[in-house]
């Protein structure tokens, strides 16, 4: 057991010298965990911990149990739900599945930053540094699987209005904007909560602000003191960046580069001798770069082609289109003109590493570079050393950075 661990039997030291440690030690999880009350749960419907994204509940016994290490794992683990707003995220999921896509995007991040899994955590290679809608998919329907928590914030699926009690706690009475009670005191001799209802839509927009809020604030305490690791600090930045709707981003990209494509031209005399700005051609050149290393299912390949093919004959978009994993596919360039349909090819190389430069070499040795060079990636890869003279959009599946150009978030 760790030399911080209390020296008594107390359930409710151990939880609070755990949550110190984390504090101390961990300063980015520590101010998460800080931020949600510890209520001792009534066992008859709490077996190990659960949280409603308010407070950490949690069985006697359970925790008892536990090592100290396995103390701070659990504690982080039910923190990470709220931070990451898991509460805000399912939609149209099945609840089971959801959950168990959670903890397997939690669970990872916890042990890559050194802490110790408790008894029964979803854990799975497989799942390294994916998101949990990344990770739902690969949920079997009727998976036997669980998590070793509740997520009480939303109600089953399966039975609606079953076991729901009355009351609530954790704050239940209390605006979400007040902070759940701040570090929250722990009542030994209290009989056990009542298990909280779920959150209203109100409640769970409210708790989302909030929780974003505090991510936020967490994040940068834990720079600021040196100790935010290189997982976590990955996923803080890929979910404090802007989450616009990427279809949206790529019609505005487009559309901005065609009405950009001027020229200064000589007009004729019957329109005066003013020089004036022009539209030079009555199309844009478009480049698209499709990384087909294997990270890039053909699927969203597909869904990113006919989101481009509603946008171009709009736009007047000549498609020059690429598929490059460490090199250019030997059956390639396909050109498309503005009104044909984009069509991808049956088959073509890839699998293999991901390197970009064959795509950006190609398009500066044109006669004219591109109006705009859309580039459709993991971003796992080499990338060429200088920035190229036309713009670039990237368009990023996962949450690797680019080094130059405008970057949106696909998924």
């Amino acid at each position: 057991m760790n030399s911080n661990a209390p020296k008594n039997d107390s359930v409710e030291d151990k939880l609070v010298a755990a949550r110190t440690w984390l504090i101390i030690d961990k300063p980015f999880l520590g101010a998460l965990v800080l931020r949600l009350p510890l209520v001792q749960a009534d066992p008859q419907w709490c077996p190990t911990t659960a949280t409603d994204a308010r407070s950490f509940f949690y069985n006697r016994t359970y925790i008892e149990a536990l090592s100290f290490e396995q103390t701070k794992f659990i504690l982080a683990h039910e923190a990470l739900h709220c931070a990451l707003s898991h509460f805000a995220r399912r939609e149209h999921r099945d609840k089971r599945r959801w959950d168990v896509a959670c903890d397997f995007a939690i669970n990872p991040l916890l042990v890559a930053d050194g802490l110790k899994p408790a008894p029964g955590a979803l854990i799975l290679d497989a799942y390294k540094d994916m998101t949990a809608e990344e990770i739902y998919p690969c949920i079997q329907e009727n998976t036997e699987e669980k998590p070793m928590d509740q997520h009480l914030y939303d109600q089953d699926d399966s039975a609606q209005g079953s076991g729901q009690h009355g009351g609530g706690a954790g704050g239940q009475g209390e605006s979400p904007d007040d902070g759940g009670g701040g570090q929250g005191e722990l009542d030994p001799q209290a009989h056990g909560a009542p298990q909280p209802p779920p959150l209203s839509a109100p409640e769970r927009e409210a708790l989302h602000k909030q929780w974003q809020q505090r991510l936020a604030s967490a994040a940068q305490q834990a720079i600021q003191s040196g100790k935010l690791g290189g997982s976590m600090a990955r996923l803080v930045d890929h979910l404090l960046q802007p989450q616009l709707p990427w279809r949206m981003l790529l019609a505005h990209y487009m559309t901005r580069a065609a009405r950009d494509d001027y020229s200064f031209t000589h007009p004729s005399r019957r329109e005066g001798s003013a020089i004036l700005p022009g539209l030079r051609s009555q199309h844009i050149d478009l480049i698209i770069a499709l990384d087909t290393s294997g990270s890039i299912s053909d699927e969203e390949m597909r869904e990113f082609v006919s989101e481009v093919n509603a946008i171009k004959g709009q736009v007047g978009a000549r498609i020059t289109l690429h598929a490059c994993d460490d090199k250019l596919a030997q059956d390639g360039p396909w050109t498309f003109e503005p009104w044909e349909e984009i069509e991808l090819p049956k088959h073509w190389h890839g699998g293999g590493g991901t390197n970009f430069k064959p795509v950006f070499d190609w398009a500066e040795n044109q006669n004219h570079p591109p109006n705009l060079l859309l580039y459709f990636t993991d971003a796992k890869g080499e990338f060429p050393g200088s920035e190229p003279t036309f713009p670039v959009l990237w368009l990023v599946k996962g949450k690797e950075k680019v080094p130059w150009g405008q970057r949106i978030q696909l998924n």
